[in-house]
């Protein structure tokens, strides 16, 4: 194709784009901005940290409480869905276990284990 031949003509005319290093050279991506580099120089650095851990939060994937693969990915604010055993779940808007809802578990999980050990 034409693009075959430009890169033949530039292997040419400069030896810089010859050689190996450099010929299949893509860009390396972002060193610290991350998932944020699409806002460039806006919005200001805090803003951007910020929307950076919501943002790396929101689009990892969770382990499924109900069948222990990692595949629960977030489909809308606070809905979250399962690719392996295709259950959906409610969650935090922005993560599947909100701290709070954590807390929560975890007190109703000894209350319980404490009224099993009166019995």
């Amino acid at each position: 194709g034409s693009a075959g031949g430009a890169v033949a003509i530039l292997a040419q005319a400069s030896p810089w784009f010859s050689s190996p290093a450099h010929r299949c050279a893509m860009g390396k991506g972002t060193k610290k901005v991350g998932i944020c580099g699409k806002y460039g120089t806006r919005y200001g650095a805090t803003l951007r940290k910020l929307v950076k851990k919501i943002e790396m939060q929101s689009k990892a994937t969770y382990l499924c409480p109900f069948c222990g693969r990692t595949g629960v990915k977030r489909e809308a604010g606070g809905i979250w869905k399962c690719r392996g055993c295709k259950k959906v779940m409610a969650g935090g808007c922005w993560t599947l276990a909100t701290p709070a809802a954590v807390t929560v578990r975890a007190t109703i999980h000894r209350l319980k284990k404490l009224q099993a050990e009166a019995k």
